[in-house]
């Protein structure tokens, strides 16, 4: 297998569904600016790392890189029929949340070492505003095993997509900073881990504060 790129079929759906729907409604709808695009190595594995505040980041995310990034789905999905074929092979794989699960872990390394770039949202779950005030180390830990670099990339705007309200959304303005790469841990050491996790935090922060 070549391990440099992702497989032929995930990039042949990633580049589908993205000119096709994703791209026309990013630009058109919310009208998102990209900086530092070019921070981002075409291929080879890569913990992406960031902020998160809607439903919508992973897409924004994919797009916004350049290439298809696999992200945690919840598990419910992959009983779905039709759904989870199109899930897995847009590089989507499992966990049961609330549980620290090893399957996971095991699946994200999986997509690392196929050469897939693998998103970790830094906080683990959403925030309001979009600020990172509680990060958590497994992107580090993931960097660390796999002994790949991490990618901060910080989005702004997304929080106000979806209010409660409506559940139409809202065509508000977004911004995407992507951050200069991170190299890997040099162990699994719970300091170093969390000194660099802190680091990630500190730059998506940083890049948040810049707003639009």
């Amino acid at each position: 297998m070549d391990r440099s790129r992702e497989p032929f079929i995930s990039l042949a759906l990633y580049h589908a569904f993205k000119w096709s729907i994703v791209s026309p409604v990013l630009h058109a709808y919310f009208r998102v600016q990209i900086n530092g695009a070019q921070n981002v190595p075409h291929t080879g594995p890569l913990v992406v790392v960031s902020n998160h505040a809607s439903y919508f980041d992973p897409l924004i995310i994919s797009n916004c890189v350049r290439r298809p990034v696999a992200y945690m789905a919840k598990e419910e999905l992959f009983r779905v029929p039709v759904l989870a074929q199109a899930i897995k092979l847009y590089g989507a794989y499992p966990v049961s949340r609330g549980t620290a699960d090893r399957a996971a872990i095991r699946s994200a390394l999986e997509c690392l070492n196929n050469g897939w770039a693998v998103g970790v949202f830094l906080e683990g779950t959403r925030t309001p505003d979009g600020r990172i005030t509680d990060p958590k180390k497994g992107a580090a830990l993931l960097a660390a095993k796999a002994k790949v670099p991490l990618l901060p990339v910080c989005l702004w705007g997304t929080e106000n997509i979806l209010q409660s309200s409506s559940a139409i959304p809202r065509a508000v303005p977004i911004t995407v900073r992507i951050g200069n790469l991170i190299d890997a841990p040099s162990s699994t050491n719970k300091q170093e881990l969390e000194a660099l996790t802190q680091k990630c935090a500190a730059v998506i922060n940083e890049m948040h504060d810049l707003a639009r």
